[in-house]
């Protein structure tokens, strides 16, 4: 992947910072800064949900610096921003689940950590900031597709730290001029993903239960819809909005492909590609699940020319045949 390029000027002479950058979507801009020749591109992470196996591959890069390192932490933003260009944040907390459980350091990693971004990077002279938002922010709201403009009230821990982060976003580029876009990621899927632990998510979940003719647990009825999203699809969106130049405000944007799957669909689609056919098991709904989500893409599209290169068919081979070629107990 990542031969197609969507940066508009070279990426040479430049240094990149990317928080969060041993974690699955992470990882996958990393891969993309070096296969494209950044000058340095330097990972921030604690390791706490990220791995230094994801980046192995990538270890001969000169350019590659990783510091490890908690963005709840002032003085390492500080330190990490240092004589960096341009910020990829990726780093949070991810999970409605897990905020649930543990509010507490979720916002202590998603807003706090964030904050500490936000200025460490204004303070720095960093050209810009594209921060990983989420479809979580749209909460209740019962309009589909989801645009920008219209949200809900927000269902979990989670979402409402999501959504302090691009009320943060504003308020920087309003007060200080420091401006920042964020993505609003609709369920990014690939390969990388953690299939293990309590919180992982749903796809990487169905492919590993599948491989292993086991059948898949899916919470309530199976008719949640979700716009699946295939990570390449991500990476294209934070390349080409880190390095536009007609963006000058802050800025929320959906990164999607503007298509509904349900959870009995998605299940049946898996089974397919690995050639099984097994009946999932059904178990109670979980507390914070958004029913329906489905974005309208529109705006990353006419803002700076946003084109999902891969289906949610095309990502989930491509998925597949990564978890083939990866032992689970590996990832």
């Amino acid at each position: 992947m990542y031969q197609t390029i969507h940066h508009s000027i070279s990426l040479n002479n430049l240094n990149i910072l990317v928080t969060g950058g041993a974690g699955f979507i992470g990882s996958h801009l990393v891969e993309y800064f070096l296969k494209h020749g950044a000058a340095k591109v330097r990972v921030l992470d604690n390791f706490s949900t990220g791995f230094r196996k994801n980046l192995d591959a990538f270890k001969d890069y000169p350019a590659l610096e990783i510091v490890e390192g908690d963005i709840r932490d002032l003085d390492t933003c500080r330190a990490a921003v240092k004589g960096m260009d341009y910020v990829s944040h990726q780093a949070a907390l991810g999970s409605v689940p897990r905020s649930i459980n543990d509010p507490v350091t979720t916002n202590e990693v998603n807003i706090s950590g964030f904050l500490n971004m936000l200025v460490a990077a204004r303070d720095e002279g960093v050209k810009k900031m594209v921060y990983a938002a989420s479809s979580s922010t749209y909460g209740d709201s019962p309009a589909l597709p989801k645009k920008e403009e219209v949200i809900g009230n927000p269902l979990s821990p989670y979402a409402i730290t999501k959504y302090v982060n691009e009320l943060y976003g504003k308020v920087f580029s309003d007060v200080y001029g420091f401006h920042t876009i964020g993505l609003r990621y609709f369920n990014v899927f690939g390969p990388r993903q953690n299939p293990n632990g309590a919180y992982a998510a749903v796809i990487p979940l169905f492919i590993t239960s599948a491989l292993k003719l086991q059948p898949a647990w899916i919470n309530g009825d199976g008719l949640n819809s979700r716009d699946f999203t295939f990570v390449a699809n991500a990476v294209q969106a934070n390349v080409k909005t880190l390095f536009s130049t007609d963006i000058h405000r802050h800025e929320v944007i959906n990164v999607a492909c503007g298509n509904q799957t349900n959870l009995n669909d998605l299940w049946a689609e898996i089974c397919g590609f690995i050639g099984t056919e097994i009946k999932p098991k059904y178990r109670e709904a979980r507390k914070g699940d958004v029913k329906y989500s489905l974005a309208d893409i529109s705006k990353a599209m006419n803002m700076f020319g946003y084109q999902p290169e891969y289906n949610i068919r095309e990502g989930l081979k491509l998925t597949i045949d990564w978890y083939k070629q990866n032992e689970t107990e590996k990832v």
